[in-house]
């Protein structure tokens, strides 16, 4: 079996490189992308030109500004960036069909027998940083037999010397006349010459060969252990500040006075812990576009590209065995502008002509402007069909007659009004009633919506009683509060003589939840005939957290 190998990338210009080709007016200017915590303002993301001038990441915008007067600040947009990670991350399917996200501005790669594919690991991480040169980012990668190494080598490899971190007792981070001063004097005997300032080592490799994850990891720094900020500058006032000097010491030790966090990281950045990626859900994408010799304005001519477009985009839907829900057609035109219109479904559906008149209500709201001289049809959502089972000539006539009986009772047709009603107004406001199991008058059926609902099959449940055909919120009746109904009432401003009534139902509210409407406490229905002919629902409420008294809640046909 191979030895697992992992490619870590690493962007560390992410957010300003982002910025950067949404806007080519920030090529060349310093630019900084800016956090803001509640309490002030700090750098996140830098260009070149920025870290040039001396930011660096983490320094608040004040501090940052009085050093680089001339810098441009953005606000970091995190929902932005994921999304930019997120198309990254199927670029890097390109590579290897292994690729995990790591938010926030990194990958990582499983490339397991995909290096060979490339010529081997030094030329696919290349290959990478070339294709990255040329969407204008900067990245960083590190292959390793573990996440832990790779993402070490990624971020710390490649510089000479070790990045130490700063602590205020470290000689080699002082002043440069006071430092040189310390080093004459350290090992100095009188009479002897001064030693040399010991300069950095050699510059670390990205790639570790397979099974020496130890000498890959041994001359950086401890930060690349992805270890807490509190236990590194412990680490560093030991003068512990290499990984090397790290593994050369006790691990009962280490875990004693660092805790078992130091020891776990190190064993999984050596392979002694097993540490797995979740590799990112490959979505179904679908999509469709026809760039036009010369630009088009006209309904028919838009239409016209909109009919072939969707042959081919229904070909792709039942190739992966899918139904569009949601599809939007977006216009691009001379200006270099775009609009789009989104259109919904009731049901999935791969067929053109169920999406093609919910196009053509929408095309009339594209303003062509100067022209559109590209036509984009994409599935923003989409759902699996069901594939239709293989039958027998002796089925085949009944399976034909049952589906064109369902169409004929009015499914398909439905569905596709549902459609067109939704282009208009919204799916979300078209709506069915099913039954619902409740006791409560205004609970007996519960409103679904009906492109995510199915019709309720069957009779619909009979009441226990006879129920009004409106209901409404109970309303105050002008009556003495009494549990017997007086021959004459006052409702919204009327006066009305009672001719007949019929009741009562007592109803109770459900004890096991608080419905405000319900508070009253226990309901004697009645069914009252006025000598005008109206026939209303009354009930007596017998009091509970709110006082007693009459009310109406529906009317009778």
């Amino acid at each position: 079996m191979p030895t697992r190998r992992l490619l870590s990338l690493w962007f560390p210009r992410f957010g300003a490189e982002r910025l950067i080709r949404l806007d080519p007016g920030l090529i060349g200017v310093p630019l900084a992308v800016l956090r803001d915590t509640g309490q002030m303002q700090v750098v996140e993301s830098l260009s070149a030109e920025a870290s040039a001038a001396g930011v660096h990441i983490g320094q608040p915008f004040r501090d940052a500004q009085a050093m680089c007067p001339e810098l441009v600040t953005r606000l970091q947009n995190p929902q932005a960036e994921a999304a930019f990670l997120s198309v990254l991350c199927r670029w890097a399917g390109k590579y290897s069909p292994w690729v995990a996200q790591e938010p926030p501005s990194a990958l990582m790669l499983d490339i397991t027998g995909c290096a060979h594919l490339f010529g081997g690991e030094a030329e696919m991480l290349a290959a990478m940083q070339a294709d990255c040169a040329v969407l204008g980012l900067q990245v960083e990668g590190g292959v390793a037999d573990t996440p832990g190494a790779a993402w070490a080598l990624a971020r710390f490899a490649g510089s000479a010397g070790a990045e130490n971190h700063r602590s205020g007792d470290a000689i080699d981070q002082e002043a440069r006349a006071t430092r040189s001063r310390a080093v004459k004097r350290r090992h100095w005997t009188k009479g002897g010459a001064a030693p040399a300032v010991q300069g950095g080592g050699q510059p670390v490799a990205r790639i570790a060969p397979p099974g020496q994850m130890h000498g890959a990891l041994a001359a950086l720094p401890v930060a690349a252990l992805r270890i807490e900020p509190a236990t590194r500058e412990a680490l560093a006032r030991l003068g512990l500040r290499q990984i090397g000097d790290v593994l050369g010491q006790p691990r009962a030790s280490l875990a004693r006075r660092f805790g078992q966090g130091l020891v776990l990281r190190i064993d999984q950045a050596l392979g002694g812990v097993p540490e797995p990626i979740s590799p990112a859900k490959a979505t179904p994408h679908f999509a469709v576009r026809m760039t036009l010799p010369d630009p088009i304005g006209l309904f028919d001519d838009v239409m016209a590209a909109v009919e072939r477009l969707l042959e081919r985009l229904c070909d792709l839907l039942r190739d992966k065995g899918q139904g569009a829900r949601v599809v939007r057609l977006q216009a691009y035109r001379a200006d270099q502008t775009m609009q789009w219109v989104d259109v919904g479904l009731a049901r999935a559906s791969d067929q053109p002509e169920r999406i093609r008149p919910l196009l053509a209500m929408k095309v009339s709201e594209i303003e062509a402007g100067y022209g559109i001289d590209m036509l984009r049809l994409a599935v923003v959502r989409s759902e699996a069909l069901p594939r239709r089972k293989q039958v027998g000539h002796l089925d085949a006539a009944r399976t034909v007659m049952e589906r064109q009986a369902a169409e004929a009772a009015g499914g398909r047709a439905m569905e596709d009004l549902f459609g067109r009603i939704g282009a208009r107004i919204g799916l979300e406001r078209v709506a069915r009633l099913h039954p619902a199991e409740s006791h409560i008058p205004e609970k007996e059926a519960q409103v679904m919506a009906a492109a995510w609902s199915e019709p309720h099959e069957g009779e619909w449940p009979a009441p226990v009683a006879q129920r009004p055909l409106c209901l409404w919120r109970p309303e105050p009746v002008m009556v003495p509060d009494h549990p017997r109904l007086p021959e004459c009432f006052r409702f919204r401003g009327r006066d009305l003589q009672v001719a007949e009534v019929v009741g009562p139902e007592r109803i109770a509210p459900e004890w096991w939840l608080d419905d405000p409407l319900w508070r009253s406490g226990t309901r004697d229905y009645w069914q009252v005939d006025c000598r005008d002919g109206t026939r209303l629902w009354l009930f007596y409420a017998h009091g509970g957290t709110m006082s007693s008294g009459w009310f109406c809640q529906g009317a009778f046909a």
